[in-house]
C-alpha cells in the first residue's frame, strides 16, 4: 500500500511517498501553495496509486488550533471530495526544523519534513 505524505504550509507544501509496500517513505517533490496545488495532489495521487495520505497535523505548542490547522482542515475536505483515498493526521511539531538540522536547508527540506512525518506514522501503524 502507497501513502502520500504532506507537510503543509502556507508558502511550500512537502510531498513524499512511501514504496510500494507502504514501509518507508522517501521525499518527493515541493509544491507551491497555490490554485493548482490540489490538482497536483491528485495528479500524484492517481499516478502512484496512492491508496493513504498522512498530512501532518499542525497545532500550537499548547495543543491548541492555529491559522495552518484551519488551512489543513480545508485541504482534507477538498481532498476527501477529489480523491476518496483515506487521510490520516500525524503530529508535525518541528519537522521542519529536524529536517534542516539533518540535511541543512535547501530546496527540498518541505519534502523531507513530509519525509519525515510520513515515517513517523508508518513507525506507529506497522
Amino acid at each position: 500500500m502507497r501513502l502520500l505524505g504532506i507537510d503543509y504550509g502556507t508558502k511550500r507544501v512537502g510531498i513524499a511517498l512511501t514504496d510500494e509496500g507502504g514501509h518507508m517513505a522517501f521525499p518527493h517533490s515541493v509544491l507551491p501553495n497555490d490554485a493548482m496545488l490540489l490538482k497536483e495532489i491528485e495528479r500524484i495521487v492517481t499516478e502512484r496509486k496512492v491508496e493513504k495520505i498522512v498530512i501532518g497535523h499542525s497545532l500550537g505548542r499548547k495543543g491548541e488550533a492555529n491559522p495552518v490547522h484551519e488551512a489543513v482542515e480545508s485541504l482534507i475536505q477538498d481532498l476527501t471530495l477529489s480523491v476518496g483515498v483515506p487521510i490520516e493526521l500525524e503530529p508535525e511539531q518541528y519537522t521542519t526544523q529536524e529536517a534542516v538540522r539533518i540535511q541543512g536547508r535547501n530546496t527540498l527540506v518541505d519534502a523531507s519534513a513530509a519525509t519525515i512525518i510520513l515515517n513517523s506514522y508508518l513507525s506507529k501503524h506497522p
